[in-house]
């Protein structure tokens, strides 16, 4: 076996003919090879470290000096194939906000690892292919790569009154004055059709405007090779979302492999979420507690991942600030103060926006007298406490 680029070359069986005797130069690869009708070799458990070329040697003795002869040889490439052992489709850039005013790009990743050759990598759409025009590959030298924005621009349109867009259409004869034919190609340069709602119409779950029903895709693929022998590759989708036509749709990234008897894939289903699960501990908060307000679900399958905000409705949290991020809230040593204060969690990914309310109701603390908290809820210290007691017996001990 010749390995490191030809710098070696290990030898696997030596048979001699003239004395019917082999002998195996495998001991470090616990001979896996049996040698097979004295000049075959065969591998029973093929590993990617067998990948790379063979040569095999051939001398014909002369009995009485037993000086050689002849000597030929012949080589052979063997060339291991190594189906993929894992595949999995990533939301990129989460987690992200909803916007109902503002287009926004959407990319999701199909990573594909374990292959040899790199595998064929593909979207579907539920269940149909999808025909993507490639991006350029990135510019050399950069470790990663990020999807430009292909639509950057402010599409609500909305406030402007009907009689204004009645007057532009007149006078620009048929068209809006200011604005042009969207230039081809990128939907980066394309600009959706707006739909015109009414100021009293206010939406949380979709955006106020609307584009062409058919999406432009764009992909790029990626191979990147691991030590081991195999690739890692990427393959990225990228489109303009349209949480009102994307919501719910089922995405799925499927590979194609020489070892592979069938296609494998992996599969996401784009969801907003919906009726956050939020739960309180301790349940009965008494003064001075610490409480842990936290999102453990959803009703139903959120992807990709939501990005989750806190606020106190009609004031601020705890700790001075408007708003906190993350699935958790954490109030320490709860005043009296904040009993009966509403807080509302924000629940929200690219494809649509939820709110939740609880409130919370906290208990007088029988283990602390009243009157004993300072400003932010905290006890006051022992030696007030002393204080008081040394007033209140010396009042006690004048009027006896």
């Amino acid at each position: 076996q010749v390995t490191d680029g030809g710098t070696i070359k290990q030898k696997i069986f030596t048979f001699d003919a003239m004395f019917s005797t082999n002998f195996s130069q495998m001991e470090n690869y616990r001979k896996r090879e049996d040698l097979v009708y004295q000049s075959t070799v065969r591998l029973p458990e093929v590993r990617i470290s067998d990948n790379g070329p063979y040569e095999c040697h051939v001398g014909i003795y002369d009995r009485a000096t037993r000086e050689k002869v002849v000597l030929a040889s012949g080589n052979v490439f063997l060339n291991v194939m190594a189906p993929p052992t894992s595949i999995s489709v990533l939301a990129a850039d989460t987690p992200a906000p909803f916007s109902r005013y503002q287009a926004q790009n959407f990319t999701l990743v199909c990573v594909v690892s374990g292959g040899k050759p790199a595998p064929l990598v593909y979207f579907k759409r539920d269940g149909e292919p999808i025909e993507a025009t490639p991006l350029p590959e990135p510019p050399a030298g950069t470790g990663s790569w990020e999807p430009r924005n292909l639509l950057q621009r402010e599409l609500d349109d909305t406030k402007v009154p009907k009689a204004l867009a009645a007057q532009g259409e007149e006078a620009g004869g048929g068209r809006a004055p200011g604005t042009a034919d969207p230039p081809r190609g990128l939907a980066a340069e394309r600009g959706p059709v707006t739909e015109s709602i009414p100021e009293t119409v206010v939406s949380r779950e979709f955006p106020r405007w609307v584009h062409e029903t058919e999406p432009i895709y764009y992909s790029r693929h990626t191979q990147a090779p691991v030590s081991d022998g195999t690739v890692e590759a990427r393959a990225t989708l990228t489109w303009t979302l349209n949480p009102q036509i994307d919501n719910e749709a089922l995405f799925s990234c499927e590979v194609k492999h020489p070892a592979l008897s069938m296609p494998m894939q992996a599969e996401v289903t784009l969801v907003a979420p919906k009726g956050p699960k939020i739960t309180m501990t301790p349940t009965r908060a008494r003064v001075g507690d610490t409480v842990r307000i936290l999102v453990q679900g959803f009703q139903n399958e959120v992807f990709p991942e939501p990005l989750f905000t806190w606020t106190r409705v009609g004031s601020r949290l705890l700790d001075g600030s408007t708003e906190h991020d993350g699935k958790e809230l954490v109030l320490e040593r709860v005043p009296a103060e904040l009993n009966g204060s509403m807080y509302r969690c924000t629940a929200q990914n690219p494809l649509g926006s939820t709110d939740t309310h609880t409130r919370l109701i906290v208990f007088e603390n029988p283990n602390i007298p009243r009157g004993t908290e300072d400003s932010n809820g905290s006890l006051s210290g022992h030696r007030g406490f002393r204080l008081v007691l040394a007033l209140t017996l010396t009042v006690i001990l004048e009027l006896t």
